[in-house]
């Protein structure tokens, strides 16, 4: 997927924690930290806030009829251990695994689903640091949607980590799918109308 990276993190050598984290300043953008390391992202933009919301309240919808598990959207804090510590667009949840993960002020351990809508700043980073810590933590599966080629990006685990990824196009016709959500069909013209 083009595009570039262009918010890196400061290399202080101090390792942040979650302790440092919920200190972050409540200032509208996305603060995340990997490896100990904190990412700052710019609020998204339009487009990516039209993408994000649909495929909630698609997946919304199908849960309120087909009531297997939660749906979340950012800013809802996911914690794997005290130095991997992020939000992502949108993430689901099977009962089960909620009732192992979920508390009242965040997810404490991997969602079954992890949906990343990408943006110029964030591009790079979902492709890269964040698909491999989505798949050392234990993410079933994990969604990389890029709204500046219209494709969608999935990564399913096969054992102890993702296989090959598998890429739908809106120019295809292509329709999202998950086992993780039987019967819900995504189509991606729906997903990226213009």
């Amino acid at each position: 997927m083009p595009g570039s990276d262009p918010v890196k993190p400061a290399h202080s050598g101090v390792k942040l924690t979650y302790d440092d984290f919920v200190l972050f300043p409540d200032d509208g953008k996305r603060h995340e930290l990997i490896d100990g390391e904190h990412y700052v992202t710019p609020s998204p933009n339009m487009r990516h806030q039209q993408i994000a919301g649909d495929l909630f309240g698609l997946m919304w919808t199908y849960l309120e009829a087909h009531p297997v598990g939660r749906v979340f959207v950012a800013p809802f804090d996911v914690v794997f251990s005290q130095f991997d510590v992020v939000e992502p667009d949108i993430l689901y949840l099977s009962h089960d695994r909620a009732a192992r993960v979920l508390t009242p002020a965040n997810v404490q351990g991997a969602p079954d689903l992890v949906i990343e809508v990408g943006s110029p700043g964030t591009r790079q980073r979902d492709e890269t640091i964040k698909r491999r810590l989505y798949e050392r933590a234990g993410v079933s599966e994990y969604w990389v949607v890029d709204p500046g080629t219209d494709m969608v990006r999935i990564y399913r685990r096969t054992g102890d980590g993702f296989g090959r990824a598998i890429e739908l196009s809106r120019d295809a016709g292509d329709v999202l799918a998950t086992p993780l959500l039987p019967g819900l069909d995504l189509p991606l013209a729906r997903i990226f109308r213009d």
